[in-house]
């Protein structure tokens, strides 16, 4: 075996991340689905690694959807974009973090279209100037959130207070990881690992103490898509794709799901919630699903965050199987309380996925 010639190859599948001084926006679908997550990402950087991370509250969405979604045309959606890196400009700041993947995909194709003709690049500098009077700078680094989070995830590890392990057997939690399609298939190259082998989520779970486990769909869609979802009829389709990932997982008995991208955890937990109501078919042990999580909630609990504040009480699959398992305490009867400590209520149990 030719080591060298392998480590060459590998060097292709490398990406620079900035280690600090970050510019970051959120997603405007994560903050509906689980609003936890960036209030977890910004804790990690500010408070345990002691990062300098900025946001600007006049940022804006995207318009990502929108434009894979065919309506929102190209032009204005490049001219979306650079008032956002204005405000990068603004702030002071030239590494660029963003917490969607369909963001992340999008940034990157712009800055590649502009880099490639160089007369688009003028043209929605005008626009910009036009419409809003800014100037903008392109960004020194751009990287998505989970970037950032694999980049600190051994000095995560060092101060964490929980494992990947089993805390009844002591032995290492079984993983799947599903990686956003925008993150290492319209770019490859800027992505950790590629298309091909991406690390990113693999290598969190590894330095926290778990073990990735393969299976035949493992690269497949979670289902999202845009298309297959926006339109109503086409939401069969969406569902499909779910289910053709848990038939192929479920026989590996996954403890967990780790996802990097906005759209897939919500539709791996809702979907699960939605194929028990349709079949009674249930994915985890016991009648319980399978969890899925956000690395930035994983990264919490590793750290030791009160599961009602990383936001697990919004997942529609329970995650206590999992705080059991990793031996993680947590108030049962606080699950549905608000910061004030008055009820939200209680949602309705599902007919057959177990719900504690």
């Amino acid at each position: 075996m030719n080591i060298e010639g392998k480590r060459r190859v590998w060097k292709d599948y490398q990406k620079e991340i900035a280690g600090d001084n970050f510019f970051y926006v959120r997603s405007c679908v994560r903050q509906n689905f689980f609003p936890g997550s960036e209030k977890t990402f910004l804790r990690i950087l500010k408070e345990e690694l002691h990062k300098d991370i900025f946001e600007n509250a006049a940022h804006t969405t995207c318009s990502g959807i929108g434009y894979h979604s065919d309506i929102v045309p190209f032009e204005t959606t490049m001219t979306i974009v650079a008032r956002q890196f204005a405000l990068m400009t603004e702030s002071g700041y030239e590494n660029f973090a963003t917490s969607c993947i369909t963001s992340f995909g999008l940034y990157t194709e712009i800055l590649e279209t502009w880099h490639h003709f160089p007369e688009v690049e003028e043209r929605i500098r005008k626009h910009l100037k036009n419409a809003t009077g800014r100037e903008f700078s392109k960004p020194k680094n751009l990287s998505h959130a989970s970037d950032i989070i694999f980049k600190f995830r051994k000095e995560i590890a060092a101060v964490g207070k929980y494992r990947l392990i089993n805390h009844y057997t002591g032995k290492p939690l079984r993983a799947v990881e599903h990686i956003g399609c925008h993150y290492s298939r319209m770019f490859p190259s800027k992505g950790i690992g590629g298309a091909e082998y991406p690390y990113v989520l693999i290598g969190m779970i590894e330095d926290w103490g778990g073990e990735v486990i393969d299976y035949p769909e493992r690269r497949h869609c979670c289902g999202f898509g845009f298309r297959q979802y926006l339109i109503q009829a086409n939401r069969g389709y969406s569902l499909s794709c779910s289910k053709k990932k848990f038939d192929s997982m479920a026989p590996y008995k996954p403890d967990f799901i780790l996802t990097n991208c906005p759209g897939c955890p919500m539709f791996l937990d809702r979907w699960q919630y939605t194929i028990s109501e349709m079949e009674g078919i249930t994915y985890g042990e016991n009648g319980h699903g399978i969890p899925v999580l956000t690395y930035e909630e994983l990264a919490g609990m590793i750290l030791g965050y009160d599961p009602w504040d990383l936001g697990l009480q919004v997942h529609q699959v329970p995650v206590e199987p999992l705080l059991d398992k990793m031996g993680i305490p947590y108030n049962a009867d606080s699950k549905f309380l608000n910061k004030e400590g008055a009820s939200m209520g209680k949602p309705k149990a599902p007919s057959f996925l177990k719900f504690y």
